[in-house]
Order: structure tokens, then sequence, then C-alpha cells
């Protein structure tokens, strides 16, 4: 009952995200994945947030956050993570874990559901901690497992797990803190280390036959629409190491200029000393790219307005708004560079 009052709220949030060619391409992904007899079970919601987050409950509802969407770069690693979700829902984990959970004592099932929570019972805590990674460890295979029936190439099945634990590092560092991945685990213990998921899942991976298909260009070409929108709800997380290192790590694989222009973005609104002369530099390699975007002219303008080359600066707005006149904050740029919207 909880869980369906929990997919009613997502089917009626503002969040979700509702474009069709964006759902039935996530869909041929875990279809080609778990089999066109299984994924019927599947009824599958995409939710813009920035949260890197996937999931499937027991009565069918899988949910993938544009935060995981910008964290892949291929078909492959989508399929993993849909895969990996799917075979929780499979292997009825949730459900187990909770019977585990009972188990323990009405006492700290109790403590659970009314908000106290497992944290007044550490040993209870210590126990399902390893139910659920042994649970963890158990999708991650069957998924690999998965991936290799349905021809998609593992070799890259690991990436992700890589570029979170650069991310984490780099949020440590920006804020001058140790960071969690010295002791190289998750927070509440849930999940296996990093370094242990990347260890297994590529130990595995190489027991697997290895499959051909990574699809990079159809993974880039159904989040294309998206890719802006999503790049700018990471930005506003106001984690500049973490954004970093995601969008530079993006960029440096695909060479985008939307890439550029949300790296120029990042650095605009971080504005330390020295940020505007490199976020200028993003905003010109934009430019400069065959797909350049209108607003890496807009973004460059208000750097150099900034840097105090006021005519260049407007120059470029005036080109921003040429480019796209019918922009959402066109009267506001034609305020600043002093003409009529």
């Amino acid at each position: 009952m909880e869980v369906d009052e929990t997919e009613r709220r997502i089917r009626n949030s503002p969040q979700l995200i509702t474009d069709p060619d964006l759902h039935a391409y996530i869909r041929s992904v875990l279809c080609r994945t778990v089999g066109e007899a299984r994924c019927g079970a599947a009824r599958l919601y995409i939710v813009r947030t920035p949260e890197a987050n996937a999931s499937m409950a027991p009565n069918g509802m899988m949910q993938i956050n544009s935060g995981m969407l910008l964290h892949l770069t291929n078909e492959a690693q989508l399929a993993a993570v849909l895969g990996h979700e799917f075979a929780h829902y499979e292997h009825r984990h949730a459900l187990l874990w909770f019977q585990e959970l009972k188990s323990k004592g009405n006492t700290a099932l109790w403590l659970t559901l009314t908000g106290i929570g497992l944290l007044a019972v550490p040993g209870i805590v210590s126990g399902l901690s390893g139910y659920s990674r042994d649970m963890e460890r158990e999708a991650d295979i069957d998924s690999l497992a998965r991936l290799s029936a349905a021809g998609y190439s593992l070799s890259e099945i690991s990436a992700p797990w890589k570029l979170f634990r650069a991310e984490w590092d780099a949020t440590a560092i920006e804020r001058k803190r140790k960071s969690h991945t010295l002791k190289d685990d998750k927070a509440d213990g849930s999940h296996p280390s990093l370094s242990e998921r990347i260890a297994y899942t590529e130990a595995e991976a190489a027991k697997q036959a290895p499959g051909a298909e990574v699809g990079r260009e159809p993974y880039r070409a159904a989040l294309a629409r998206w890719l802006p929108g999503f790049l700018d709800d990471q930005i506003k997380l106001n984690d500049f190491g973490a954004s970093d290192v995601l969008i530079g790590s993006l960029a440096q694989q695909t060479g985008s200029a939307a890439l550029l222009v949300a790296r120029g973005d990042l650095y605009r609104t971080h504005a330390k000393p020295g940020d505007l002369e490199k976020a200028e530099g993003f905003y010109a390699d934009a430019i400069a790219a065959s797909d350049a975007p209108a607003e890496a002219w807009r973004g460059r303008g208000l750097v150099r307005i900034k840097l105090g080359r006021v005519d260049e600066g407007k120059a470029d707005l005036r080109s921003y708004i040429e480019r796209n006149p019918a922009a959402p904050d066109r009267a506001m740029m034609a305020m600043m560079i002093g003409d009529k919207a």
C-alpha cells in the first residue's frame, strides 16, 4: 500500500518526464536486457532530479532519475543499471529485506515504522546492512549475465563507480573535508564498498562472453534534447568539485559543445579567482564547434561583462539573441545591452 501511494505521487509529480521518445528508448533497452516477456512487469518512470539513483519496487514500479542518466555515457551502462534494478525485483529483495527486518523482532520493526529508526538498535543495523550488501552483489552479478546474453559490451561497466569515487573525492577536496572514499564505503553501509564493487564487477565481466555493443551514439541521441537541462540541474546542486569532475569527464569523452557550455556555466557561477577566465575559454571552445548552442554566446557575454570588457560582452549577448530570438531570457539580455526586447 505504501509503495502504491508512492507510485501515485510520482505519476502526478511535475518532475515526471513524459517525453515519449526518451521513454520508448529506455524501455527498449530494458526489454532487450531482461527479455520481452519479462519487461512487461515494469512500469517505468523517468524523474527529473539530479540525485543519481534508480530503483524498482516490489509492485513493479521502476524509477530512473535524470541524475543517473547524466552519469552514464552509453547504452551498455544504462542496460547494467536497469538490469540491476530488475534483478532486485525478480529476486524479491525488498520483500526479503522486510522479512529479515521483521525477524529481528517486533520492537525493532516498531521503532523503524514510528520514525525512531534502526540507529536505536545498532546490532540490528549491522546485520541488516550485511544482508543488503549481499543483495546488491547478487543484483550486480545477475545484471552482468543479462548484459552478456543481450550482446552488450561489459568493458565499461565499472566506469560509473569510478566516476562516483572521483566525484566524492573532488567534493571533499573542494569543501576541505576528508573524502569518505578513504574508508571506501557508503555512509549507511548498505552497499558494497566502491573498491569491492569495481573489483568484483570487473572480475565477473571477464568471465562472461564479452559482447560487442556499447551503444554510445544511440544513448547520446536519446539524451540530446534533455542534456542541457540535466546539466543545469547538476550545476544548481552547488557542488563544484563533483560537478567539475562529472562535466569534465563527459566533455572529454564526447567533445559536445553543450558540455563545454555547461562547464563554462559552472566556472562562471563558481567565480573564484581565475574561474571567469577559464569559463571564457570553455565558451570560446564551444563557439568554435560546429554544433555550438546559442547559450555559448550568452555565457561568454556575461563573463566578458564581469571581466570589464563590456562592449565585447554586449556584442556576444546580441549574437545570443539573434541566434535564439525566442529565448526565455531575451528581455533580460536586451536590458543588459540597452536594446529593446
